[in-house]
């Protein structure tokens, strides 16, 4: 099969979350043909509800993104499971190598997200996204005022502790395998009144299938109904590395991410990247409006490139009309003896 013959789009968008499907309903709506390739593995699959997203709070995510693919499906977007393994430079875009055959791009848009690699701690990550958690804007009203710890791994620890203690009065930092606080850190949680547990955490203890207390490698458990963790961002898939784009590490500290540009724009031309690839802390509203702002500057890129091609196309009759008539007048110089 040639390059020819193979199935062309306008836009490739890897991952069907948020940040995907937004720019996918947006380059819909422009008129552009649009393949939508994911793997069915959102980051957010164990949280049982997404928030802070208006006029869809408390929506189960699985929810979010049935409704999502509904109204971009209705702009002639295509939708293909599976995986993109590669993708490789052409003189139109992009081949992109899936695990179901080839298609070519003009133009790629990543938006597979980061897997969260938790800490250390067994039974931590059955919990995950329950109450195991790590977001309070995501997760804070609906454990609030209720006992609540924080797992210290990293300098985000402290960040935690002060943010959490906005949802509840009975906090305790954990300080685990973390740095140890600053005399002015230690004022300042002690003036909040949030307690510090110095030690290890070994493990979980779970009553009627509910996180009820953390257990220190003392033996000692402190009672909690949720941790608040800070787990470490990482890229997701090959394609990244296959394109030339090597994961850097975050600014924040929180792990890996693909750097990025103005409206998304990566280092690769014709490669944009939105949503928690590009930025690990967004939430479901943050990485759909990311989608939008990528989808826009993608289009706008496609009307340039279209337009210095038919201007190229337009000139090309006069420019062979030209070449006409200066063979036309040599061929006449000739006849008269002057060549």
């Amino acid at each position: 099969m040639t390059e020819v013959d193979r199935e062309s789009y306008d836009v490739g968008i890897i991952g069907a979350g948020a940040a995907g499907l937004s720019a996918a309903l947006m380059l819909g709506r422009a008129r552009r043909s649009v393949l939508v390739v994911d793997d069915g593995k959102p980051r957010n699959a164990p949280a049982a509800h997404a928030h802070a997203f208006l006029t869809r709070d408390g929506t189960p995510p699985e929810r979010l993104r049935e409704l999502g693919r509904q109204e971009v499906a209705g702009y002639g977007v295509e939708f293909r499971d599976g995986r993109a393994l590669s993708a490789v430079r052409t003189p139109d875009g992009f081949l992109l190598g899936l695990d179901s055959g080839q298609v070519c791009v003009r133009r790629l848009l990543l938006a597979t997200g980061v897997v969260d690699e938790l800490p250390d701690v067994p039974g931590l990550a059955e919990r995950w996204g329950r109450d195991v958690l790590h977001c309070p804007y995501c997760h804070g009203w609906e454990v609030r005022d209720q006992p609540i710890g924080v797992l210290s791994t990293g300098p985000l620890g402290m960040h935690q502790a002060q943010l959490f203690r906005q949802w509840t009065s009975d906090l305790t930092l954990f300080r685990h395998t973390g740095p140890a606080l600053s005399e002015e850190e230690a004022e300042q949680l002690a003036a909040r009144g949030v307690r510090v547990m110095e030690g290890e955490v070994v493990g979980l203890e779970i009553s009627e299938d509910q996180l009820a207390g953390v257990r220190l490698r003392s033996g000692e458990v402190v009672p909690v109904r949720a941790l608040a963790v800070a787990p470490r961002a990482r890229v997701r898939g090959e394609l990244p590395v296959s394109l030339g784009l090597e994961p850097t590490v975050h600014p924040a500290g929180i792990g890996e991410h693909i750097a990025t540009g103005k409206a998304g724009a990566t280092a690769v031309d014709g490669v944009w990247a939105a949503g928690n690839i590009a930025d690990p802390p967004a939430n479901v509203v943050v990485s759909a409006a990311a989608g939008a702002a990528v989808g826009s500057a993608i289009n706008a890129d496609l009307i340039a490139e279209d337009t210095r091609l038919a201007v190229r196309a337009h000139r090309a009759p006069f420019s062979a009309e030209s070449e006409a008539r200066l063979c036309e007048q040599a061929a006449g110089s000739r006849r008269h003896g002057f060549g």
